[in-house]
């Protein structure tokens, strides 16, 4: 059967690559293609440049209620097709469905903060500061920006970026993941129906060469990126040698810490949801649990049962399903490597589900909710970002020394607590190394209004994604000393 090839958006025409290179995009429910991409060379890459850079001018002398104006009707047709997105980001990702709602709606929820920019970006002044001189602060766009995404949220990560930077008065090229670009197309092209100008919204695809092209093209001005932490170093790392701004969040290994105080039901359903939910493919997901005397006997049993008992299977044909797949066989063969080793080095597989048969869709990337105790701290397991539905226990003798063990870890995205003691919790929150803390949530992801803090190898910059750090980020400030005589 044809599958389509996708096209990329460069000056507000839509148009097939020359490149000649192309992918498979598939479903990882089925593990059928449904899609080619293309992967854009670099004079490919330059022509989106030139075409946003011809139309910053004009953009950025657009008042910022003309902008948002366009926004406002951008949110208008996110939610007016907002089950065909969820729908689209379960085909092409495997979330379930109502973890595809979740996503789709955090990001539109960005846009809603973005429609509000011309509160957020306003100046200040004071006057009379000593011989009738008077200061003012005022925030410009930057120029060019791109964004470079990841595969595991289609829909909610461009959505954090490309909104607020048009709203401050930028130009933008969106480069998606090559696995999963038919959402960041579907999102493009109702920003086109919005009636954003030529030029001023462009999107590219391609992997490795098209981000290089992007990192070292002279007139690019910021750099947004999600991904592994590995890359996000190179992203940082490439982007700033070459005069960007540049955010890039990395990878994460999250902690969830259960005192003996803690109401197991409560917990047990947060930690499902968190180390489980879109298949552990996630920066925010658990995926360590630390446990302290009096919590781990309480914990434990009724844990593997709650797990055990969640449905794995296909989310574009099943509504009933727990959780669906991960993305592809080389990263299911990753998990399963990473299980094989830990075997090796002593722990225990006390919910292993590396066998889970899913008989109407035998040809995905199926494992099933897996817990490992008794693992060896210096494990890959514990120390490396396994990105699969996968929980590492460690069992802990004091919340001093599951602190401690925490921070070991030389990521810094989230920790969590799940406690009645106001004394624990404070000394958890003040204590744990890491940007994100949930005190009795299980997923501290903050929403639109606050900025997503990663903390050490889970982020290199100096300004965050979302909140007032991405409003900075996207802009760049004048101050005016004036005098009159």
């Amino acid at each position: 059967m044809t599958v389509p090839t996708c096209k990329q958006l460069i000056n507000g025409k839509w148009q097939e690559s020359t490149s000649g290179n192309i992918l498979p995009v598939t479903n990882p429910s089925t593990g059928e293609t449904i899609a080619q991409v293309p992967l854009c060379d670099q004079s490919e890459v330059d022509k989106a440049v030139q075409a946003a850079l011809a139309a910053f001018p004009a953009w950025a002398k657009t008042p910022p209620q003309a902008r948002t104006q366009i926004l406002f009707r951008y949110k208008h047709l996110l939610d007016a097709h907002f089950d065909e997105l969820y729908r689209l980001v379960t085909r092409e990702h495997g979330k379930t469905l109502a973890e595809a709602k979740g996503s789709v709606r955090r990001g539109i929820e960005v846009v809603d903060l973005a429609c509000g920019i011309p509160m957020l970006i306003k100046g200040e002044t004071l006057s009379e500061t000593g011989g009738s001189v008077d200061y003012m602060s005022e925030r410009f766009p930057l120029g060019v920006c791109a964004g470079i995404t990841p595969f595991n949220f289609p829909a909610m990560i461009p959505l954090w970026m490309f909104p607020i930077a048009l709203a401050c008065g930028n130009t933008f090229i969106l480069k998606p993941s090559e696995q999963t670009p038919l959402t960041a197309i579907r999102l493009v092209e109702l920003l086109v129906e919005a009636g954003i100008p030529d030029g001023v919204m462009n999107l590219i695809h391609g992997a490795r060469d098209a981000v290089n092209a992007l990192l070292t093209h002279p007139h690019i001005r910021a750099i947004s990126f999600v991904g592994s932490t590995p890359v996000a170093r190179y992203i940082y790392q490439t982007g700033a040698a070459n005069g960007k701004r540049v955010q890039s969040a990395g990878g994460a290994k999250n902690h969830f810490i259960v005192m003996p105080d803690a109401p197991v039901d409560a917990v047990i359903e947060a930690i499902n949801a968190s180390a489980f939910g879109c298949a552990g493919e996630r920066c925010m997901a658990g995926s360590t649990l630390l446990t302290v005397p009096g919590a781990t006997e309480r914990i434990l049993e009724p844990l593997r049962e709650a797990a055990a008992a969640m449905k794995v299977g296909p989310t574009d044909s099943d509504e009933s399903v727990d959780m669906g797949p991960v993305i592809s066989k080389p990263h299911l063969e990753k998990i399963h490597g990473y299980l094989a080793q830990s075997e090796k080095e002593g722990a225990k597989l006390i919910l292993d589900g590396r066998h889970v048969n899913v008989e109407s869709a035998p040809n995905g990337y199926y494992i099933a909710p897996t817990l490992v105790d008794g693992v060896n701290p210096q494990s890959g397991i514990i120390k490396e970002e396994v990105f699969g539905p996968v929980l590492g226990i460690l069992r802990m003798n004091s919340l001093d020394e599951a602190i401690e063990q925490m921070n070991q870890s030389p990521f810094g995205n989230a920790g969590v607590i799940f406690t009645d003691s106001g004394k624990a919790a404070r000394q958890f929150r003040r204590e744990v190394r890491c940007g994100m803390i949930g005190i009795n949530v299980g997923v501290p992801a903050p929403m639109a209004s606050f900025s997503f803090t990663g903390w050490n190898d889970s982020f290199f910059g100096d300004l965050h994604i979302q909140g007032t750090e991405g409003i900075a980020f996207y802009t760049q400030q004048k101050v005016t000393i004036t005098r009159w005589f």
